[in-house]
This record gives C-alpha cells, sequence and structure tokens, in this order.
C-alpha cells in the first residue's frame, strides 16, 4: 500500500534561508528552511515501513510541496492513503483546504487528519469538512498502521472517528504508549530540505548553519498551567525513552553529521537521574553536537546544569511567564521568582551559553505596573533573550473552559477560533494598553541590558551578526516598538513539536 504523508503548516512559521546565505548547503537539490523539522510525520515513516508498506512524505514549507504541487503527485503516483498531519488551530485552515483540494484529485482516496487540533476537535472537523474522511486522536504510531490493516473495518480501530453515511462515530480511545522505545528512529533523510536552526522571529535569525534536527526523548506534562492543553492530551502522565535508546539516536545524528539538536520534550528536566545518564553518554561517547532544551524553573534537576553544560547543552529555556506571585498563582504557574531567579541564575553559573525566558502578559487581572514588574524581573534576571507576548486561549486549555463557563466564549460555534484573551476578558487590560505598557517594558529592558551588561549584549548581538545583515538586526531591534496590528496573528515563541499523527505545543501566545 503506498501512503503519503503530508505535514501542513502555518506559512507564519517557516522561511527560506536568506539567499546572501543560500551557498551554504550540505547536498545538492535540497533547499533550506528555518524551521523545526516534521518530526511527527519523521517518526510515523519508518513504523508504517516496517508494516510493509511504502511512504512518501511532504512538508509544506518546501517551495515545490505546496498545495498544487501534492496534487500533482497524488495525481500521478495514485496512492491509497493520504495522511495530512497538522500542529494547531492555526493551521487547520490550510489543512481543510489542502483536503479538499486533494479530495477533488482523487475523491476515491481515503483522508486520515492527525494532530493535537484534530485530536481535541475531531467530531467538529468530520461536521465541517466534507473531504476529510477520518480523524486519528491520540498518537499515531500505533493507530495508522492498525488504520491501514482495517480500511474496510473501521470501527475495528482504536482511537478513529469516522463516518457512517450521514452518522460520525468516535471509536474507544486507544491507552497511551508506554513503551516508547520500541519503535525506530524517524527518517530525517527522506525530505529534500536543510532544516536551518533559527528564532522564529519576525526577521530572520540565523543561529547556526550547522547540520539541525530535533529529537524528541519523553512526551507528555504532569502540570496544570491554565493556557496549555498538553496535559490534558495524556491526563497529565508524563513518559519517557531510556537513556539507552535516546543515546542510540544521537549516535547516528552524530555519526550523520548533525552538529546541532533540539530536545523538543515540552519538560526535559523532570528526571535528574535519567538526565545525568544521558549526558554522561554524550560526553563518554564524544557525540560531535551542541543541544538545547527547555524546561521548568522549579524541576528537581536544575542540579544537572553542570553536567548538562559539561556535555554540550549550550541553549535553555524557561518558561518564566510573569514577574509577580500574583500573575503566576492566576496561570497555576506552580513556581516562585525565587525558584525562577535560582535557575537561570545556576544555568549561567555552569556555563550554558544562552539562556531564553517565556513571558505571557495580558493575563487575568493584570494591571499596568505588574507587567511593568514583568520587564523589571527579567532585567534582573541574566536571561539573554526573551520574549513578551500576549497570552492567547485555545481550545482545549483549562482557559477556554474558563470562558466556555463564564459565557465569553461559545464552545459550540468557537470550536475551531483562538483568542488573544485581553480581546475577550473584562478583567484583562484592553490589548491597546498591554501593547503600550509592552512598548515601555522593552525600553526598560533595553537600557538595562545595554547599560549594566553590556558586554552580555555584545555577545548576543556578534552572534546574530554571524548570519544576519545589520539592517535585520536593527529590525529586530526595532520590532517591539512597532505599532501593533489589531488583527489576528499567531506566534509560536520556541520549540514545536508533534509526535505521530498527534502534535502537542507550547501555543500560548501571539506577538501582536
Amino acid at each position: 500500500m503506498k501512503v503519503f504523508l503530508i505535514y501542513v503548516r502555518d506559512e507564519d512559521f517557516c522561511r527560506l534561508l536568506p539567499p546572501e546565505l543560500g551557498g551554504a548547503r550540505f547536498s545538492e537539490g535540497r533547499v533550506q528552511v528555518m524551521a523545526f523539522p516534521p518530526i511527527g510525520i519523521e517518526t510515523l515513516a519508518p513504523i508504517i515501513r516496517q508494516h510493509g508498506h511504502e511512504v512518501r512524505m511532504f512538508d509544506t514549507c518546501h517551495p515545490l510541496m505546496k498545495e498544487e504541487h501534492i496534487a500533482e503527485a497524488v495525481r500521478d503516483e495514485q496512492p491509497d492513503v493520504i495522511a495530512l498531519s497538522f500542529l494547531s488551530t492555526t493551521a487547520y485552515p490550510a489543512t481543510d483546504s489542502m483536503a479538499q483540494r486533494l479530495k477533488q484529485t482523487a475523491p476515491e482516496t481515503p483522508i486520515i487528519v492527525g494532530g493535537v487540533f484534530a485530536t481535541i476537535n475531531a467530531k467538529e472537523i468530520l461536521a465541517d469538512s466534507p473531504a476529510i474522511d477520518y480523524i486519528a486522536r491520540g498518537e499515531g504510531e500505533e493507530l495508522l498502521p492498525d488504520f491501514l490493516e482495517n480500511l474496510a473495518s473501521p470501527g475495528k480501530v482504536g482511537g478513529l472517528v469516522w463516518r457512517s453515511g450521514s452518522e460520525i462515530i468516535a471509536n474507544p480511545l486507544r491507552p497511551i504508549i508506554e513503551d516508547l522505545d520500541q519503535f525506530p528512529y524517524p527518517d530525517r533523510s527522506s525530505l529534500p530540505i536543510d532544516y536551518i536552526e533559527s528564532m522564529p522571529l519576525d526577521v530572520p535569525a540565523v543561529l547556526s548553519l550547522e547540520r539541525f534536527c530535533t529529537i524528541q526523548t519523553s512526551r507528555g506534562c504532569p502540570y496544570q498551567c491554565i493556557y496549555c492543553g498538553i496535559p490534558s492530551l495524556a491526563d497529565r502522565r508524563w513518559r519517557h525513552r531510556s537513556p539507552e535508546h535516546v543515546l542510540g539516536e544521537m549516535q547516528q545524528l552524530s555519526d550523520e553529521g548533525y552538529r546541532s539538536i533540539y530536545l523538543t520534550d515540552d519538560q526535559f528536566l523532570l528526571n535528574s537521574k535519567r538526565i545525568s545518564a544521558i549526558c554522561q553518554g554524550i560526553i563518554d561517547r564524544k557525540l560531535q553536537f551542541t543541544w538545547g532544551c527547555e524546561g521548568r524553573a522549579d524541576s528537581v534537576a536544575i542540579d544537572q546544569f553542570p553536567i548538562m553544560a559539561k556535555a554540550n547543552c549550550n541553549f535553555l529555556a524557561f518558561g518564566v511567564e510573569a514577574g509577580t506571585q500574583k500573575v503566576l498563582d492566576r496561570l497555576k504557574k506552580m513556581q516562585t521568582l525565587a525558584q525562577v531567579d535560582h535557575a537561570v541564575s545556576e544555568a549561567k553559573r555552569h556555563g550554558i551559553e544562552t539562556i531564553h525566558g517565556f513571558f505571557l502578559i495580558g493575563s487575568p487581572e493584570e494591571t499596568e505596573a505588574e507587567i511593568l514588574a514583568s520587564f523589571r524581573f527579567a532585567a534582573r534576571l541574566k536571561l539573554d533573550t526573551f520574549g513578551f507576548n500576549r497570552l492567547c486561549v485555545y481550545r482545549g486549555t483549562p482557559l477556554w473552559r474558563d470562558y466556555v463557563e463564564r459565557g465569553i466564549i461559545d464552545d459550540v460555534r468557537d470550536w475551531k477560533k483562538w483568542f488573544k484573551c485581553s480581546d475577550i476578558d473584562p478583567t484583562i487590560l484592553a490589548g491597546e494598553v498591554v501593547n503600550r505598557t509592552r512598548m515601555k517594558g522593552y525600553l526598560l529592558l533595553f537600557a538595562n541590558r545595554l547599560f549594566l551588561r553590556p558586554l552580555q549584549t555584545i555577545r548576543l548581538l556578534r552572534r546574530f551578526g554571524r548570519y544576519m545583515k545589520k539592517s535585520d538586526i536593527l529590525k529586530l531591534l526595532w520590532s517591539p516598538f512597532r505599532k501593533r496590528s489589531l488583527t489576528l496573528k499567531p506566534s509560536l515563541p520556541m520549540p514545536m513539536i508533534d509526535q505521530g499523527l498527534t502534535a502537542p505545543v507550547r501555543v500560548t501566545v501571539s506577538k501582536d
């Protein structure tokens, strides 16, 4: 059986390498794109092949893998099944459009769709999009092969939502996968794309031209922050691959020439013993790459920063979120300002090169003074980079349920929407006020960095300057102060991940 695996992106989150850097190629016939690789379909491809099927992958960040090109491939190659994977609310319109185009091209070919948004909104999508035939809820590693074996009997496939005439049927969910070591390593060679390590900013910000990829070493999150839907997908369960399995994949990547790796785990810093084993393995094997990850500032694994730095961890991102305990508590972050300060200081003290801080502004009941307090807190921290983004609400999060109960959101009408909280919540400052206060905060923060930490600022600008034009650096520095559009434009500040056909992601904020 021939299967097309297609990753549909929100086009705002990928861009071709700037022409002035385009000469840096790893091999001919490939394009260079600033984006995270589609690790979900890369993971599924070898699993499907193990079951005897033929696979072709597509990623719509490729200029020749757009809707019209994939439709042409469907017409020429006539796959038996088309599987679409997408990340979140913002990519649903493109996914629906893709499904319609491919269904017109091959009316008899079944189209199955997966991802976090699809898992949460399975029945709604089937009612909304007649071109989509099936929804895969949950992880795809076991579901998709089962589906391919039971095309004529969809009722046998756990986790599948499907149509029978005019009726939409939701089969019982599959158990979450406990043994993550059982699957082969992702296929990172079949897509003719070199993914470039970059910051997802409004201007090109290439961090390196080293060969770059992502790894997922664990899944899930046991916490319950109100803006995040990841914990609900696996009942707040955190599952992880063994250090031996992770190191086997890392060895393969090092041997293949990858020199920069990002761990897309929702929470990497949860288990000290496991982190120590992975880092010691990197050191013992003399693996030739640098790597980064993100985690919580209150994690027990902060004691592992020394060995992480020794194992070439050069980037660490913390979800700080706010600079006042009141707002942290309202977000149910379950961490303290002292813990954040300690974690950032320890990371820098032990030599981790770049520390990033995620911040949210425009939270419920947050005042202008409290927003500015977050900027002052960031100024005191030893952060290298930071992002202050407006809180948004997505279906599947505790905040969405709160807004439904309060009558602010209609769960039936609004299922495929997302909102900037300051646009709909009367307890939040108006968007214009939030943006104006953010500009003041950035002025305060930039002044602090320039005059109190000039060496740190110069080192960071030099790093950006390796691959960015001066004009782009100036745009980057000016971007916080430009007039903000009131139109809805999504933003993902840092790592996007997708597992199987399901794609948990830290989709919580907007730059606008």
